[in-house]
């Protein structure tokens, strides 16, 4: 058996340089009592927690591979619920930080999120236009909901009734009964996608944002309503910002597409618009929890925030309106005659004030204060977090910023990263400027103001770095003062790339005027200091046909190798800038090389998503490799080894092994473009740049790898994946409606369906061998020792049906239906027999009937067939009805128990509340004395 080569694992150790990421929204919650404060953020995969008075991270809640797409605080402010790019929803605690539940129901990302009021449901929208209704307490699905056609945007309970109101980008707003699980209206008024949806006035009012500059207002009027003669008919607001706005009401006009009239619960008519003062699409819509101030942005940097009246300020300004005009009326006749007056509906929703951020708004959330303040946080385009403070009892409200979250990252794509020699300091340079990171701590230590950074490196001793700029310029940073230095006009171009010389004392650069420089390390004297100060000396050039995409030294400085535009890579000598090699082959041009430690080996990465290793001897070509999906951006050696890492435009980044030509290992963590990446000195540490805003950090562990064992993995989450992929089982005699089952088959229900099924065969062989057992001793006239299985003496002697109630009790809630509906028929008759012997023990009443009454509805038609069943099915009809009643009484009973010591605790407060109110009235009482007195003393 010939020798295998070892290699060692890299694992993911760190994400930062990110503040938020941009893909879901922004919300306030409530973290340490305080309201206001602690905004969450999707951060890629996880969650971050910022305490906006401090602009510190307080929180992370980590996710798993997929990128969060949505989030939603809970009504009670302990939990946020969050959507991920794969369909999933985890609900966290966030006192503790864990995921405490997790729903797999969609098929395409969460875009919607929503509690009801009590916290109890979550209803979540997705991308492949379904709604599913979510029971938070049980952890299960409730039902699945279809009827829409496009990507769901918005999605809202109704408080008083049971009622849903979903909006898409099919351009329909569908109201949903809960209580029958159907769409009983469809408002078909607007033209093009609903982006977003609120409800107003005591849910008596509906806006929805469109893809124009108009925000649609609706009435709403309740069936109950329309029936009570006693109660007035809803005042209905007239008016329009536009002159045209009665023509666009008729234009507008709701057509109501139900399918059972007779059953109509609410009846929606327009009353007018709202008309923004951007003129895209709206982005986000939204209002405080009370309700009070609306609040909506499009694709600008504008949040217009608007003011709704209470029925009360409605009421005071139509007095008002009537005083005036009976007042006007008196003056013009002698009699008052009979008047109306309406508000219009600018009146009601009153345009507060616009908010200019700093950049493009993505998302915002409102939180209305005690102190009358109305608190909005606004994650921007540009990796920034800002808070701003509305004081609303100004003569003109004004929005102040009060905070701004900025230092934990760029404001664009990071294009070029660095690791100081000492392995300790990481470089990254964006558009608009340059970080240095202390790898440990992951905290920014220098920020420097610059030019569009393409490339990068640090002088030899650590204090300073060198920036080439898209402009072509070189500064020269010094780190002890984050100061520049020096700029040099380079090239006439962009300056693509920079490297190190070998013996530390120049460096080469690449860029788009056909040019490659040869600079050289100068002291020279300053004339602010006596001290003298770094500089760059240009010493040679070397012009070339086409524009230098990527310029690399060989370890012993004899050969330069370029890459052009022509898709070539051509090597000189150093001494003599000679032409040496030409490397043709490449379809595309080569954006990226590197030279192997020895100068054996030449590998370069391509726009083509090959990378091919060349013998730097002859220039032969050793083996092309098919590297990524997408262009290869970025290519570096491990220091001292053949082993190099690939960066790529399809979020992965690779490891190859280049003297045997294989596929080492993949990290993914990245969800969009890898821009570059870099390798420490030492080789221990890989850090990455990337579209989604995000730095992450790798870390070489002492874990070694198996090749064998890493392709057998990448097998099996191929196979999770295609599980995920394949079609539903259906359910039998189940019509494919607008409902129906809530959860989808994963990997995680088919493992539990085959633990049941296991666990019920462990059963019936237990059951067979004590059958067998007991013939035996019944021949032999003595009692003969039973050998315990081993599985069952693990859980403590427990007899086999109890070890299937055990593994039962093991299925995740959310998951249980799916784990049944996979479960063959031929296990469902004993399971039915264990059922009734469980129940009749009264252990678990409640999750037992909820799987019996799933399996009876899905194997409906096979157990009513099924003659040895009858006597099964009479048992468990007895044995059911009696231990749910017991259970029902049992709960009511410990009910009312509540509600008394919730009744007597209340009592006691208020006892307690006035004793303390007199207690400190007395002590004023007395200090006020005492100060009387010290005062007559000193007079």
């Amino acid at each position: 058996m010939g020798l295998t080569r070892q290699y060692l694992r890299y694992e993911p150790a760190a994400l930062f340089g990110l503040v938020a990421s941009a893909r879901a929204g922004v919300v306030f919650v409530a973290l340490r009592g305080e309201r206001g404060r602690y905004v969450a953020v999707p951060a890629c995969e996880h969650v971050f927690v910022w305490d906006t008075r401090k602009g510190e991270k307080v929180l992370i809640l980590k996710g798993l591979k997929q990128e969060v797409s949505c989030l939603c605080p809970s009504p009670d402010g302990l939990h946020l619920a969050v959507g991920y790019e794969d369909g999933a929803v985890r609900v966290f605690n966030l006192l503790s930080g864990e995921s405490t539940i997790t729903f797999n129901g969609h098929r395409a990302a969460v875009t919607a999120l929503q509690y009801d009021h009590l916290g109890g449901r979550l209803v979540s929208g997705s991308k492949d236009t379904e709604v599913i209704v979510w029971d938070v307490i049980n952890e299960s699905g409730l039902y699945r909901l279809r009827g829409h056609k496009d990507v769901i945007t918005q999605v809202l309970f109704l408080k008083e009734k049971n009622l849903l109101v979903t909006c898409a980008k099919d351009t329909l707003v569908k109201w949903w009964d809960l209580d029958t699980q159907h769409c009983f209206k469809t408002l078909v008024g607007h033209r093009a996608e609903v982006w977003g949806m609120a409800l107003l006035s005591k849910e008596k009012r509906l806006i929805t944002g469109s893809a124009d500059s108009e925000l649609r207002v609706w009435d709403l009027t309740y069936i109950q309503e329309v029936k009570d003669p006693d109660e007035p008919e809803s005042k209905k607001s007239k008016g329009s910002s536009s002159p045209g706005a009665e023509e666009n009401i008729e234009e507008d006009e709701t057509l109501e597409l139900d399918e059972h009239p007779e059953e109509r619960i609410v009846k929606c008519s327009k009353v007018g618009s709202i008309m923004r003062g951007g003129r895209d699409r709206v982005v986000t819509l939204g209002t405080d929890r009370m309700g009070k101030f609306l609040a909506c942005h499009g694709t600008d940097a504008v949040l217009e925030v608007f003011s709704v009246l209470s029925e009360e300020e409605i009421q005071k300004k139509l007095e008002k309106k009537m005083k005036k005009a009976r007042k006007k009326a008196k003056q013009n006749s002698e009699e008052e005659p009979e008047m109306s007056v309406e508000l219009s509906l600018q009146e009601e929703i009153q345009r507060v004030t616009n908010v200019k951020a700093s950049s493009k708004i993505k998302s915002f959330d409102l939180i209305f204060s005690p102190k009358g303040e109305l608190k909005m946080v606004l994650l921007l385009q540009n990796n920034v977090i800002e808070l701003y403070n509305l004081d609303l009892s100004a003569q003109v409200p004004q929005a102040v910023r009060v905070s701004r979250i900025t230092i934990g990252g760029h404001r664009s794509d990071v294009r070029t990263l660095a690791f100081s020699s000492d392995n300790i300091a990481i470089l990254s340079a964006a558009a608009e400027s340059v970080k240095i990171w202390n790898r440990s701590t992951l905290q920014c230590i220098r920020t420097m103001e610059c030019e569009y950074a393409l490339c990068s490196l640090f002088v030899p001793g650590d204090r300073q770095v060198i920036i080439g700029t898209k402009t072509g310029k070189l500064q020269l940073y010094d780190l002890a003062s984050g100061s520049l230095i020096e700029t040099l006009d380079a090239h006439d171009g962009a300056v693509w790339s920079i490297a190190l010389s070998p013996d530390q004392h120049g460096f080469v650069t690449g860029g788009a005027d056909k040019c490659v420089k040869f600079w050289e390390f100068e002291l020279v004297k300053d004339e602010s200091s006596v001290q003298k100060r770094l500089s760059m000396k240009h010493v040679r050039i070397l012009q070339l046909d086409e524009d230098v995409l990527c310029v690399r030294y060989s370890p012993n400085q004899k050969l330069l190798a370029v890459s052009l535009l022509d898709c070539t890579v051509k090597v000189f000598y150093v001494d003599t800038l000679k032409f040496f090699l030409s490397l043709y082959g490449h379809k595309l041009p080569v954006l990226c090389m590197d030279i192997c430690y020895d100068g054996t080996l030449i590998a370069t990465g391509s726009a083509d998503r090959n990378v091919k290793i060349w013998g730097l001897d002859f220039g032969d070509c050793h083996r092309s490799l098919f590297a990524h999906d997408d262009s290869v951006m970025y290519l570096q050696f491990v220091p001292k080894s053949h082993l190099f890492f690939t960066a790529g435009k399809d979020s992965k980044i690779k490891q190859w092994d280049a003297d045997k030509f294989e596929h080492v290992q993949t990290l993914e963590g990245h969800h969009q473009e890898v821009w570059c990446l870099a390798l420490s000195p030492n080789g221990d540490y890989v850090v990455s740049a990337s579209h989604d805003k995000s730095l992450r950090l790798w870390e070489r562990t002492r874990e070694p790898l198996i090749l064998e064992e890493e392709r057998e993995m990448e097998r099996e989450a191929e196979y999770e994946e295609s599980v995920a992929k394949e079609e539903q089982p259906v359910v039998a005699g189940e019509r494919q409606g607008e409902a129906g089952l809530a959860g989808k088959k994963t990997i995680e229900t088919i493992k539990a369906a085959e633990r049941i099924m296991e666990a019920i065969e462990l059963y019936r062989e237990e059951m067979a061998k004590l059958k067998e057992h007991n013939a035996i001793c019944k021949a032999a006239g003595k009692e003969v020792p039973f050998p315990v299985n081993p599985i069952l003496r693990a859980y403590g002697n427990i007899t086999p049906s109890a070890y299937v109630l055990e593994v039962f009790k093991k299925v995740k809630s959310s998951e249980l239906e799916e784990s049944l509906l996979v479960l063959p028929f031929s296990y469902v008759p004993d399971l039915l027999r264990l059922f009734n012997e469980y129940i009749q023990l009264g252990s678990d009443v409640e999750l037992l009937c909820r799987a019996l009454l799933f399996l009876l509805k899905i194997h409906f038609g096979q157990i009513t067939s099924n003659q040895m069943l009858v006597t099964v099915i009479e048992n468990l009809k007895k044995t059911t009805i009696s231990r749910v009643r017991e259970a029902r009484d049992v709960l009511g009973f410990n009910m009312a128990g509540l509600q008394f010591l919730k009744r007597e605790i209340e009592a006691k407060d208020e006892v307690t509340f006035f004793a303390d109110a007199t207690e400190r009235f007395e002590e004023k009482k007395r200090k006020r004395k005492k100060k009387e007195k010290m005062v007559l003393a000193v007079l």
